[in-house]
């Protein structure tokens, strides 16, 4: 069986991890496609490096630009590695523009499409990424879903064959990198940081990035939160901050002494195990991420979602993720102010093995 994976950014890495090693245990033949959409090397080839993925076999190197150009562009790229290929099944990840060009590159040539983490809604049209997830949901001849919730959101749709629940692939990588993170990561030692005495923040979502205000209520919250908040930054966001006059914090209408200002810590973004450190040793997580979101539930870490909505219900549901929006004061109520569950989350992401059991459905569907 030879399968056409396409990624392009880090999520989708950390996705597709413990599927490329389910079907090279297994004796299948993935050719994997990096479009480029992340592209330099904080955001793409360290992971690679770290998740000991392949070297992609084909580097479409798009970058970034407006959405219809980007995902045009891959769409034409990605046909020419599919022509020349000729794979059982193209397999695409998550949400993003690369997760659209996959499929509709493999829709158009007739090929055999899975989609891994079907089913998620945020029932929020204005989020490019639900409109990525839908279109694919419904071009897919297979749909991996990582919670119950997924399958049911296909129900409503009206999409029940192909469906297979599976668990969460992050789950996965998790499982399989924790420790080695641990023995490798010196990320904790070099920022001079004790476990459980920081929390840790990212934002990237356009909701944010792009609306100065909002941006500005985020930044305005992180600045009055006294303990230590560790802030690596995506090249956007930072653009995105001197763009809006935001670089400035004393400008910030903050109750507290001015002078005395000092969140967040900026720091360049980074890889995936210095990434699983300081999640899990963190006192709680700050972020607009999904990826995010969960791993902070798989370490049984408070997290406070700054959009408003999640995809991971679940999370919410079980008391470990409180979503605050763009809001200064929920941001700061939910930080200093709210009661949050002891002990283990419960399971609802799986058992760890559905990379196996998605090598093992795009088997059995292939010989059918």
């Amino acid at each position: 069986m030879k399968v056409v994976s396409v990624v392009g950014a880090r999520p989708q890495f950390i996705k597709a991890a413990p599927v490329g090693k389910a079907l090279q245990a297994a004796g299948h033949t993935e050719v994997l496609v990096h479009t480029g959409q992340h592209y330099d090397d904080e955001m793409s080839a360290v992971f690679f490096r770290e998740l000991e993925i392949p070297e992609p076999g084909y580097n479409l190197g798009v970058g970034s630009g407006p959405h219809g150009w980007q995902t045009g562009q891959m769409l034409m790229r990605i046909e020419e590695v599919l022509l020349a290929e000729k794979p059982d099944w193209v397999l695409v990840y998550g949400d993003t523009n690369s997760t659209l060009a996959g499929a509709l590159a493999a829709i158009k040539l007739h090929i055999r499409l899975a989609h891994v983490e079907a089913g998620l809604r945020s029932f929020n049209r204005e989020m490019p990424e639900e409109h990525n997830r839908m279109l694919t949901d419904h071009c897919s001849d297979l749909l991996f879903c990582p919670t119950q919730t997924a399958v049911d959101n296909l129900a409503r749709e009206g999409i029940t064959k192909g469906v297979h629940l599976v668990g969460d692939t992050m789950y996965d990588a998790v499982l399989q990198f924790a420790e080695i993170a641990r023995q490798r990561s010196t990320i904790l030692q070099d920022l001079g940081l004790k476990p459980k005495g920081y929390l840790l923040a990212t934002v990237h979502r356009p909701y944010n990035t792009d609306v100065p205000e909002n941006l500005r209520n985020i930044l305005a919250a992180f600045a009055e939160i006294e303990e230590p908040i560790i802030f690596p930054i995506h090249p956007r966001t930072r653009q995105r901050i001197v763009e809006f006059g935001l670089d400035n914090p004393q400008s910030f209408d903050c109750a507290q002494d001015k002078s005395a200002i000092r969140n967040p810590k900026l720091i360049e973004p980074v890889g995936y195990l210095d990434m699983l450190m300081l999640e899990q040793h963190a006192r709680m997580i700050l972020t607009d991420s999904g990826g995010m979101q969960k791993e902070a539930y798989f370490f049984g870490v408070p997290c406070v979602t700054l959009r408003p909505e999640t995809e991971w219900v679940e999370t919410v549901r079980a008391g470990w993720n409180v979503v605050v929006a763009a809001s200064r004061a929920q941001i700061l109520g939910a930080v200093n102010g709210c009661e949050w569950p002891k002990g283990t989350p419960p399971a609802v992401f799986g058992d760890g093995r559905a990379a196996h059991q998605i090598v093992a459905w795009l088997m059995e569907d292939l010989s059918a």
